[in-house]
Parts: structure tokens; C-alpha cells; sequence
């Protein structure tokens, strides 16, 4: 039996004026200062994810801007293909408000670990519920495409969630009760028809400073 295994990296931190505003799909760059910071992430990245793997990443620049940070800590460098239905959910007229705004405007009470609930769907937008059925079926496609190998997934927190969602047949709401840290790593196995989860927001270890 072919075993397809997909390693889903969460696209590191953004800058601050982005974290300010509900930003979404919005194209916003990283952190410059985290950059600098999490080099021992990049470096256990690199260490982590497997060589001769597929790279895909979403068209969002932060992404792209992760998986150079990773290539450039050690990993070998590979190409990287766009796969558009991997972004972060489009949240329409809402992407971009601020988040006391953005709480004021939903219609529906929010996930206790998201602003906004899985059926929310922002005008213009779509709800998380419709990520989820986008993100599953890329993830088919890229095992149909990809069988009994490596791909490594650059992407986004709510785009994450969305593939736990698919692999355990999750409701959007039972979904985003997962923490997916920037530059943890989720690991997801295709076993023949047959998904297995082997883990969920592995992140490096905390090296003690001096005492």
C-alpha cells in the first residue's frame, strides 16, 4: 500500500501592523524581526522536513517567504508550486477591519478559539465551512497527483485546520479548537482511502537561556 505523507507548515509570524487588523487573504508580509529571531525554528525546519519532497505553497507572498527561510537554513532548495484553494479564508468586506470592529459586525456567537464561528460567513466573503471543502479537495488531488510521496505544505492556520478537518472527518467547528502555531508543523499520512493523523503543531524545542 502507498503511503502519501503531507508535512503542513504554518507560514511564520506577520508584521505588526497586520496582526493590528483582521487581515485574512490579505497579502502581508512577515515579521523582519522574528526573521532574525526564530532562526533555531527555521534551522529545526529544515532539519525536520523530508529531502526530494514535493514544496507547495499558496499564492499569499508570506508563504513563499517562509519556505526561503526554511531553504535557507539548511534545507535543499526546491520548487515551489502555487496551489491557490491552500490560502487563508477570504473574509471579504470584514478582511482588513480592525478586530473590536470585526466583533461587532458577526452574526453569529463567535468559537472560543476563533474570532468568528465555522458558518460565519463575512458579505463578499466565505465561511470557514467553505475552506474546509476547498482545502479538501486540493488535498485529494495533491495525493492523487503525488502518490507514495513526500509534499510539504507551506500555508496558512485556518488552512491547516482545514486539512485536520478533512483528514478527520471534522466539523468546522470541532476544527478550530486546534492550536496551529506560526512554524509548527503538522504531519498528515494517506494510507491507501484512509487518512492518519501522526501529528498536529509540532514545534522546536525551547532551549533554556542562561540562568
Amino acid at each position: 500500500m502507498q503511503i502519501t505523507r503531507l508535512f503542513l507548515v504554518r507560514h511564520a509570524l506577520v508584521e505588526p501592523s497586520a496582526r493590528a487588523v483582521v487581515y485574512g487573504s490579505m497579502d502581508v508580509g512577515l515579521c523582519e524581526l522574528t526573521l532574525r529571531q526564530e532562526a533555531a525554528a527555521y534551522r529545526w525546519l529544515a532539519n525536520r522536513l523530508p529531502e526530494g519532497a514535493r514544496w507547495v505553497v499558496t499564492p499569499l507572498s508570506r508563504t513563499r517567504a517562509t519556505a526561503a527561510a526554511i531553504f535557507a537554513a539548511g534545507h535543499a532548495e526546491a520548487p515551489l508550486k502555487v496551489e491557490p484553494d491552500l490560502a487563508e479564508q477570504y473574509l471579504g468586506e470584514w478582511q482588513g477591519l480592525s478586530h473590536e470592529r470585526f466583533a461587532e459586525l458577526i452574526r453569529h456567537p463567535p468559537h472560543p478559539f476563533w474570532p468568528h464561528a465555522g458558518e460565519e460567513k463575512p458579505p463578499g466573503g466565505e465561511s470557514f465551512a467553505e475552506v474546509v471543502e476547498r482545502v479538501a479537495a486540493t488535498l485529494e488531488r495533491l495525493v492523487e497527483e503525488t502518490p507514495g510521496r513526500d509534499i510539504v505544505i507551506v500555508a496558512h492556520g485556518g488552512s491547516i485546520r482545514a486539512a485536520i478537518a478533512q483528514a478527520m472527518g471534522l466539523t468546522p467547528h470541532q476544527a478550530l479548537i486546534f492550536s496551529v502555531k506560526n512554524l509548527s508543523l503538522t504531519r498528515l499520512e494517506r494510507h491507501g482511502a484512509d487518512w492518519r493523523v501522526a501529528a498536529v503543531n509540532e514545534e522546536p524545542f525551547t532551549l533554556p537561556g542562561p540562568a
